[in-house]
């Protein structure tokens, strides 16, 4: 065999793997999309009766679908509750392969409680909206800036604006800090962000005994390639160097998906404007669950600080 064969091999045996990794990592099937995903473990056992609780009610609240474009073509969806009119506006972002409905019931529930109208989107390739390719806050944090743009444009120039996330979503927000947000925006809250998406695919892939350094360049081909997206565009902890609004992190310190760590590095990038506070026994996205009086007061107060 010659050696243009072989290496033609070695490039099909490339572009395999990193497909794979695709598949695996970013790519969304539209089938059952819509479906609200479980929330099971034992982290969750402890807090089923105040879930279904938070979930009914959320439930049973009128809302109104709206739908906007992507700055890449796509057909974005979200639901808008509202409370009163000339509110302050929350817009929440929701985590990898998840929905509105599992991550921000009880951020639903306070949002309302502070008088709130909500705007509660389906992250691109998740839910209603369109896309084939989950890009772990890349061109999410481009979506979050044109969901900003609706709401000022629908709600007016006056529209005090809070963002808040969930684990990716957290992350969308942090690295849409560093974008042209309006003056709108007042503030950013995000819970359990990881620091970037490399480091966040590096941690699974050790978790699931996978080399992180061997997999990674296989992982990174297979977005830009077939997804369409460069991994390494941006990071959270990048972005808040740039950040002109003040941003509250909540992370679990018992997080057994997201490291306590990573939010800690976002923190320390910019101390100045970032408020960081954990919660002791909390696994992933459930700090809320775990010190529900706690939470409500470090959030209301921020937001209040924010919206002053």
């Amino acid at each position: 065999m010659t050696i243009a064969g072989i290496l033609l091999i070695i490039a099909v045996i490339f572009l395999i793997i990193s497909y794979i990794c695709y598949r695996i990592a970013f790519f969304s099937p539209v089938k059952n999309r819509e479906a609200i995903p479980e929330t099971k473990g034992p982290q969750f056992e402890p807090h089923k009766a105040t879930m279904r609780r938070i979930f009914t009610q959320l439930a049973a609240r009128d809302y109104e679908d709206v739908t906007i474009t992507s700055h890449d073509g796509l057909k974005l969806s979200g639901k808008y509750y509202h409370i009163k009119d000339g509110a302050p506006l929350g817009i929440a972002f929701h985590g990898y392969r998840s929905c509105g409905m599992t991550d921000f019931a009880g951020g639903s529930e306070l949002c309302f409680d502070m008088e709130q109208n909500l705007l509660l989107i389906d992250q691109r390739s998740h839910g209603k909206s369109q896309g084939k390719a989950i890009t772990f806050g890349i061109l999410e944090r481009l979506d979050c800036l044109a969901w900003v743009d609706y709401a000022v444009e629908r709600f007016g120039a006056d529209t005090e604006i809070m963002l808040y996330g969930i684990s990716m979503g957290a992350t969308t927000v942090l690295m849409a800090s560093a974008l042209p947000l309006p003056p709108n925006v007042k503030g950013i809250v995000a819970d359990c962000p990881y620091s970037s998406p490399s480091a966040i695919i590096k941690s699974v892939c050790k978790k699931m005994h996978y080399p992180p350094d061997l997999a990674y360049p296989f992982i990174l081909l297979g977005a830009w390639l077939f997804g369409h997206f460069h991994l390494n565009a941006t990071t959270a902890a990048e972005a808040v160097q740039q950040a002109r609004v003040p941003i509250l992190i909540i992370h679990g310190e018992a997080d057994g998906f997201v490291p306590a760590a990573m939010s800690e590095e976002v923190s320390l990038a910019c101390p100045e404007r970032v408020q960081r506070f954990t919660f002791p026994g909390a696994d992933h996205g459930i700090s809320y669950l775990v010190d529900e009086k706690r939470y409500r007061k470090l959030v209301a107060g921020f937001v209040k600080s924010c919206l002053e």
